[in-house]
Formats: structure tokens, C-alpha cells, sequence
């Protein structure tokens, strides 16, 4: 089938297919982390002073990282219900409704009153519309990731799998470059009292966009044939836990070194660097920030490309051993006192991040069958957000807090790498398995007959 696969996408039909679907999942997943990512910068320079205005700077700031927190809380959820109803009726559809439920959450964050205004009840809806998101963008992903991949040539994979990806980069560079130049035509007094609603608001704009786009995109063919052989599932999620638990849990620790890292340098070291102790603008550090997202545009697909050509997990290992080490250059950097030094630091901060995110999608997936891959994909990646990115920023500013110096939160660094790697060594490269035949992931569960008998539908 994998065969089958291939010959068809390279049909002139399935060409034009394939190439929709990469921008679908591309463009889909801009939006999706743009509005995402709005949150994180916003947490970091305004809503301390928007919703948590009566608290001391430091409680102020840990209170809306907590915010920030519990959208990724809500990722595993989304994944569980988009999962389900995406290995159920299809991929398209759950892609439809995350990228509506995640806009119009997105708006009504940018017309919500402060704390000055409604009391409590900001911060409470704040906190209930950020869950949306969470549960939004815990269901995008898996859903993106399958719609590029399971459309394009398998034995390009890693590539494939790695446009949507692109997502979280164009995500930073749009969402941090409308907070850099409204923060910079307003001045900050003005951003901070209602300058930052725009961006949020101009989220309907993208979303717009996106439904246009996705809406012409047809269902992939894998899925399409698990639908014409009777092979989807009444209860995914159950079966995928029941089936591939240690494929879930792995695929979540191995994210530690690239998601908690990510969230240290593009939301944490926002308010690390323009404290009291740094003084730098906000404009410095969202500029260098959104370089360092355009250095991942060509970073991830590259090395998501270096992927069908060599052993994913190698490259992913290797990725993840440089972060451990970067975390100790990093803020040595950052702390330098030298601007260019500094700017040079958030310039190039996210390559070991690239080096692992090119090829994360397609090594996650490809552990899942096609009839379970939506949940099993989905779960594993959102877990992490528990233990890795979502705790990021609150973690670190505990560790600043605590200890005094950014080296702390190296250390953290070095510790996730250590745990991915621990992981990376129980999973199994599939890069060269046919993913279309579900007599691939036989040999991974207990008795092979039994196995057979709930993989025939």
C-alpha cells in the first residue's frame, strides 16, 4: 500500500492534492499558534498589569504564566476529543472546527475588560478562554500533521510531516511582529492599556483565511481507505491507550528537550530580559525572537528532510544533546551585559529546537496505525504540555525567583535533554516502514493473533 501510496501522489491529480493539503496544514497551523503565541507574549509583558494588577510584580507575573499553564493543561483533551472524531469521520472536519473554536477564543480574549473593570470575573473568563484554546490546539495538530503526511510521497515523510510544523514558526513571527510594532507605534504605556487587543482581534482576519483554504481540501487517501475497508474504531482513544501506552508516553518525554526549551525562550525570557535586572526593551527581544522563528523556516523542513534521508532518531538525539549544552551558552549570553552578544543569543536560540522539530511529527506518527493514528499522535504529542512546555515559564521564573541566576534554569534545560534521550531509546524508527499496511504494528502488541483479529475491523 505504501507503494500504492506513492504512485498515486505523484498522479498530476494528487500532485495538486498534495500540494494543497501541505498549505492547508501549513497555513492551518499558522493561525492556530499565532493566536497561541499571542497568549505567551501577552502573559509575559501585559496581563500582569491588564488582570493581575493588585499583585506584586512577581505574583503578578506567576499568576499569568499559571494562565498560560492552563492551556496546556487542555492540549490532552483536545487531543481526545479531536482524536477520536478524527479517526472516526475523518481528518478535515476536526480541522475545521479547532481552527473556529481557536479564533473566535482569540477575539474574545482581545475584547475582554481587565481586572479594573470586571474584578475577578477577568481573570476567571481569561482563564476559561485560554482552556478553549488549549483544547483547540490540542486537537490541530494531529490532524495537520496527517492531512500533509498521509497525502504526500512516504518515502518523504520527514519533509512532509515537517510543513505544518512551519506553523509554530510564521505562528511567532506574525504574532510577535504585530506586538512589536504595535508596542513600538503606540509606546508601551498605550500597548499595554489597549494597543495588544489588535492583534488578538485580527485573528477573525487569519481564520477567515484559513476555513477558505481547508474547506477545499479532500480527505487523505489512507484514511479514506481504513473508511472503504470498515476499519475505524467506535472507541479510538480507549484502544490506542489499551494498544500503544508506551508509544503515548514516549512520544510525550521525548518532547522534553524540544516543547519545554521552546516556551523558555520564546515566553519566559519576554519577561527575563526586560526585569529590572536586564532593562531591555520589549522591542529588543521580540525582535530577536521573531529572527530566530524566520532562522526555523528554513531550519525544519531541512532538517525534517535530512530525516528520509538518514535515521530520524539520530538526528533527533543529536538535536537534543546540543540543547542540554546550549542552556549553559545560552544565558551565559543573555546575562553578558553586551547587547549584540545578547541579540545573537535570541537570534539563534531555537537551531537545536529546529533540529528536533523537523523530524518530531513524522517519528511520532509513523508509531501509530492509520485507524489510531489521529488519537495516538495527538495524545502523545499534547501529553508533553503537561510536563514539558506548559510548566516552562512558571518553573523558571520559580527557579530565577529561587536561586538568583539564569543558570537554574540551564540546568532544567539539561535535565530535559537527559529524559528525551532516555526515551528516544525506546521507541523504534519507522522511517522505512509502509505505514499504510496495519501488519506493521502487529509485532508491537502482546499475542500476534489477537492483534491480527482487531486490526482486520
Amino acid at each position: 500500500m505504501a507503494t500504492g501510496n506513492s504512485a498515486a501522489a505523484s498522479s498530476p491529480g494528487n500532485k495538486s492534492q498534495v500540494r494543497k493539503a501541505a498549505i492547508a496544514s501549513t497555513i492551518g497551523t499558522t493561525i492556530e499558534w499565532y493566536d497561541y503565541f499571542l497568549y505567551g507574549a501577552a502573559a509575559a509583558l501585559v496581563f500582569p498589569h491588564v488582570f493581575f494588577p493588585h499583585m506584586s510584580p512577581y505574583l503578578g507575573l506567576i499568576a499569568s504564566f499559571a494562565s498560560y499553564f492552563v492551556g496546556f493543561v487542555a492540549r490532552p483533551i483536545g487531543a481526545a476529543i479531536f482524536g477520536h472524531w478524527g479517526d472516526r469521520i475523518g481528518r478535515k472536519a476536526m480541522l475545521i472546527t479547532t481552527l473556529l473554536m481557536m479564533g473566535l477564543s482569540t477575539a474574545l480574549i482581545g475584547v475582554l475588560p481587565g481586572a479594573g473593570s470586571w474584578g475577578d470575573a477577568a481573570p476567571a473568563i481569561l482563564i476559561l478562554l485560554r482552556v478553549l484554546q488549549g483544547i483547540a490546539v490540542g486537537g490541530e495538530w494531529g490532524g495537520s500533521i496527517l492531512l500533509s503526511m498521509e497525502w504526500g510521497n512516504q518515502k518523504r515523510r520527514g519533509l512532509m510531516a515537517s510543513w505544518p510544523q512551519l506553523g509554530v514558526a510564521i505562528g511567532i513571527i506574525l504574532s510577535t511582529g504585530l506586538m512589536a510594532i504595535f508596542n513600538g507605534i503606540m509606546g508601551t504605556d498605550a500597548f499595554i492599556a489597549w494597543g495588544w487587543r489588535i492583534p488578538f482581534l485580527l485573528s477573525l482576519v487569519l481564520v477567515a483565511i484559513g476555513l477558505y483554504i481547508r474547506i477545499k481540501i479532500m480527505e487523505t487517501p489512507m484514511f479514506a481507505e481504513v473508511v472503504r475497508t470498515n476499519k475505524t474504531r467506535k472507541a479510538p482513544v480507549l484502544e490506542v491507550i489499551r494498544r500503544y501506552p508506551k508509544e503515548i508516553v514516549l512520544s510525550a518525554l521525548l518532547r522534553m528537550s524540544e516543547q519545554m526549551p521552546f516556551y523558555i525562550v520564546t515566553a519566559f525570557v519576554l519577561s527575563y530580559l526586560t526585569n529590572k535586572d536586564h532593562h531591555y526593551s520589549y522591542n529588543f527581544v521580540l525582535i530577536g525572537t521573531m529572527v530566530a522563528a524566520a532562522l526555523e523556516l528554513f531550519f525544519v523542513p531541512y532538517f525534517g528532510h535530512l530525516s528520509d534521508k538518514k535515521n530520524r532518531l539520530r538526528i533527533y538525539q543529536l538535536g537534543a544533546a546540543i540543547t542540554g549544552v546550549w542552556g549553559f551558552v545560552y544565558f551565559g549570553l543573555l546575562d553578558s551585559g553586551v547587547a549584540w552578544l545578547v541579540f545573537i543569543a535570541l537570534s539563534v536560540a531555537l537551531v537545536p529546537h529546529a533540529m528536533q522539530y523537523g523530524p518530531q511529527a513524522s517519528i511520532i506518527a509513523e508509531n501509530f496505525p492509520t485507524e489510531l493514528r489521529y488519537t495516538g499522535a495527538g495524545l502523545g504529542y499534547q501529553l508533553a504540555s503537561i510536563v514539558a512546555g506548559g510548566p516552562a515559564a512558571l518553573i523558571a521564573t520559580v527557579l530565577l525567583h529561587n536561586f538568583g541566576t539564569g543558570y537554574a534554569v540551564s540546568v532544567y534545560m539539561l535535565v530535559s535533554a537527559l529524559i528525551t534521550i532516555a526515551a528516544s531509546l525506546g521507541l523504534k524508527d519507522h522511517s522505512k516502514s509502509d505505514i499504510a499496511d496495519s501488519g506493521t504494528y502487529t509485532p508491537r502488541v502482546g499475542k500476534v493473533g489477537t492483534d491480527r483479529k482487531a486490526t482486520s475491523g
